[in-house]
């Protein structure tokens, strides 16, 4: 039986997330950072003391997480965003994505601290409820410090899951759409993808945010499914986490010794939605995180 813990939400306590994405662990801040994404509201949250900060947005907000330079940068509808957490203000940073029918969706940065930022057809109505998705307009993104860009893959339906191997030298992505994980050969010059392999393919659920540890298995959040996965190296399923949520949306590891693994999940289409849906999970495991690489911007 999996043992957890609900995290205690910032400004509510009894607030559950409709769309739970993106958490970032800063091991500088000790602190998790993560996003509603059609609330247009992004979270602090600082464990040890349970002291946090809300911000909200203009438009969804699919991630926020911290920059080398101070401030945080922020994913929002349209592209990447400078973000200053104490007065608010936002600054636009890069607009890798120019078709106006789509949203920024997975963010993370790779080893080097280039921001890797994925994006799908805009799923969200202008009042925060779900759309359909009926075409693969989406793609993935790197965005270097200073703003140069330079698109990776185009065609993409759901962008999900980045990350990266211990050694860094393999990239895994996913298109929930399709229902696959992809692993490449990563070069980190340029950069560059190479021997495309299918890394995980059906199964319950559906791919959605994932988190590597430091025997390089991955684990990820089986969207529908209500479980988080750990897929080893050869795609093989290791072990499961299961949650009394159905929708878990993404992972991240965190703690002073990266062995607590925070999981986002959603009430997104749950009709009704069960008292644990969209609620943030903490999971002690028996394995280490990589740790989660700050914008070097």
């Amino acid at each position: 039986m999996t043992r957890y813990d609900v995290i205690a939400h910032p400004h509510d306590p009894a607030y559950r997330d409709h769309l739970g994405e993106g958490p970032f662990w800063s091991r500088e801040q000790g602190a998790l950072y993560w996003v509603d994404i059609p609330r247009r509201s992004a979270f602090r949250l600082d464990p040890s003391s349970g002291e946090g900060q809300v911000w909200r947005f203009d438009s969804p907000c699919a991630a926020v997480f911290p920059a080398d330079s101070g401030g945080l940068m922020a994913a929002l509808k349209d592209g990447l965003y400078r973000f200053d957490p104490d007065t608010g203000r936002t600054a636009a940073y890069a607009r890798p994505d120019t078709d106006p029918g789509n949203r920024s969706n997975e963010t993370r940065c790779d080893p080097q601290g280039r921001i890797w930022l994925g994006t799908m057809q805009d799923n969200i109505d202008a009042a925060g409820r779900p759309l359909p998705v009926t075409r693969s307009s989406g793609g993935y993104w790197c965005v270097a410090p200073g703003g140069r860009t330079t698109k990776i893959m185009g065609g993409v339906g759901i962008t999900n899951t980045l990350c990266w191997s211990p050694d860094g030298s393999r990239l895994y992505c996913a298109d929930t759409l399709k229902g696959v994980i992809w692993s490449f050969a990563y070069a980190p010059e340029g950069p560059g993808l190479s021997d495309q392999r299918v890394f995980v393919e059906g199964g319950e659920g559906g791919p959605d945010g994932s988190a590597m540890d430091e025997e390089g298995c991955l684990w990820n959040a089986r969207w529908g499914a209500g479980k988080v996965v750990r897929y080893r190296p050869d795609g093989r399923i290791d072990r499961e986490i299961v949650l009394p949520a159905r929708q878990p949306s993404s992972c991240a590891f965190g703690g002073a010794d990266l062995k607590t693994l925070y999981i986002t999940t959603a009430t997104w289409e749950l009709e009704p939605p069960g008292e644990l849906d969209g609620a943030l999970f903490a999971v002690r495991v028996d394995v280490a995180g990589l740790p989660m690489t700050p914008f070097a911007g």
